[in-house]
């Protein structure tokens, strides 16, 4: 450091070191002064405060989508009580990728599948959430076979 004309020591001279380069650090410390310089760079946005979808929920679309993978999955098949956890949590995850490809923008989604076998009796599906009237929005898709019948569920929530 140099002041009109006097020369100063730094502190690294002061302590008999010399400054440390990153080529010194472990893997370890290096990845976290990346994570460091990669956050301070970011942009911060102020919050829009919008309460509307770009590209609101359709429920036409992933009723169709539903009703289609629940028909294609399920057209063949018979009731197997054993089997049928495992084939509700495969067609629950294909539905959920479908409605997601469809890109509705501040939207969760909860897919439930549900297999019941067919023995002449009634059945009641009920669900209790936390609802916004205005801005979520459920939809129901049901396939009956011969020995069982399947009710896929999707409900969106909308997503501040």
């Amino acid at each position: 450091m140099q002041t009109k004309g006097k020369r100063t020591q730094s502190n690294y001279e002061a302590l008999g070191m010399a400054p440390m380069g990153e080529e010194h650090f472990g893997d370890s410390v290096k990845a976290k002064l990346l994570a460091f310089k990669a956050n301070r760079a970011k942009i911060r946005y102020a919050n829009t405060y919008r309460l509307q979808s770009h590209n609101r929920f359709r429920d036409y679309l992933v009723r169709d989508k539903a009703q289609a993978i629940l028909t294609n999955t399920l057209q063949q098949a018979k009731y197997d009580g054993v089997s049928s956890p495992s084939l509700c949590a495969s067609i629950s995850e294909e539905i959920l990728k479908a409605v997601k490809e469809l890109n509705f923008d501040r939207y969760k989604y909860v897919v439930s599948v549900l297999i019941v076998e067919k023995a002449g009796q009634a059945i009641t599906v009920a669900s209790r959430w936390v609802w916004d009237v205005q801005r979520d929005t459920w939809v129901s898709a049901k396939c009956e076979t011969e020995t069982f019948i399947a009710l896929a569920l999707v409900m969106a929530c909308y997503y501040e």
